[in-house]
């Protein structure tokens, strides 16, 4: 399992997880798309768009490997922000190359691309 660097590990002050410690030795969680409703709380909200910043930041819009992300929080942006970037995709594999898309982020996230 790729650990991705400098990447942040939870949103600061809560325990909303971003990455992972360790692989688990069962195989990875499947990335799965997760609806996100009108009424969701203001800290999944705040939680999804610091980890879709911190995606951002990180990969801009180039593919990248799923690694150390987490597949809970990857599952409310999958399908939307976060696509596969490869065909066929695999959604238990930590190895399953990911990309943005930024029209998406830009209609969700407004403030998360700068420009």
């Amino acid at each position: 399992m790729l650990k991705h660097r400098g990447f942040p590990g939870r949103l600061p002050g809560t325990d909303f997880q971003f990455t992972l410690r360790r692989a688990n030795p069962k195989g990875a969680t499947p990335i799965t798309r997760r609806e996100r409703r009108s009424d969701r709380r203001a800290p999944d909200r705040r939680a999804d768009e610091a980890f879709m910043r911190a995606l951002w930041e990180h990969f801009g819009d180039a593919p990248f490997e799923r690694g150390n992300l987490d597949a809970g929080r990857l599952s409310w942006l999958f399908g939307r922000e976060v696509l596969p970037a490869t065909d066929p995709f695999d959604p238990a594999d930590y190895e399953a190359m990911l990309v943005l898309d930024p029209a998406a982020i830009r209609a969700s996230f407004p403030d998360v691309i700068d420009g």
